[in-house]
């Protein structure tokens, strides 16, 4: 395990390196396979999670069936941060989008940390409040977006988290099934595959199973706008 990879966590973002390493031998390692899932909607499970390698995916099922990606998370991604403040049942799925690796915090454990390091707290705040902000962000996108709009949003943001910067452009091995990108957009998988037929006709951006590559970044991001 790369010790910078966990240190990219905000949980970690302001300790010096004795802390950071006495917080890292804290935490207990969970490995997944492709497909395995961590917790379930619902589930009283209350413990946080690093990705320090692989991904992971957050979702929730409507009353229909059809289900909604919220997030895909990377390597210094962390998540399950809520329940230490609110301790209900999980509001998402999180399942193993590829083999993953991640290191896991006890609740008392992080309780502990909360109350005699503060930097710690404002680490877990701060990733609070981004979470909250990509929400209000998310819901704004949904009512004055268009489905291509919110497709080349989310290409960029995969584009900067998991994007690998090449001669061609910036390709990106998301991982994601069609239907994934779709729920992640919040729209049917038809509008998406189609607004990436537009993107890539256009020469924008090259299709690949289950990855990307942005040719022409700037169009993409004008359109995201």
């Amino acid at each position: 395990m790369d010790p910078e990879v966990l240190k990219q966590a905000p949980l970690f973002a302001e300790l010096d390196d004795e802390a950071a390493g006495t917080l890292a031998a804290a935490m207990g390692t969970i490995k997944l396979n492709k497909g395995d899932v961590l917790f379930h909607e619902g589930d009283t499970e209350d413990r946080l999670y690093v990705v320090v390698s692989g991904k992971i995916k957050l979702g929730r099922s409507g009353s229909a069936g059809r289900e909604n990606l919220l997030a895909v998370l990377g390597p210094g991604q962390m998540f399950g941060e809520l329940s230490v403040f609110d301790p209900g049942p999980r509001s998402s799925t999180a399942s193993a989008v590829t083999p993953c690796e991640l290191r896991v915090l006890e609740h008392d454990e992080l309780t502990q940390w909360l109350t005699g390091r503060p930097e710690v707290a404002r680490g877990l705040l701060g990733q609070l409040a981004s979470r909250l902000r990509r929400a209000n962000e998310n819901a704004a996108d949904l009512v004055f977006s268009d489905v291509p709009g919110r497709v080349a949003k989310a290409l960029l943001d995969l584009a900067k988290r998991f994007g690998d910067q090449r001669d061609e452009g910036i390709h990106v091995h998301h991982d994601l099934t069609q239907e994934e990108l779709a729920q992640l957009v919040g729209a049917s998988r038809e509008t998406v595959n189609k607004a990436l037929a537009d993107f890539a006709a256009r020469g924008w951006i090259r299709l690949e199973p289950r990855s990307v590559t942005l040719i022409d970044v700037e169009r993409v991001e004008r359109r995201a706008r």
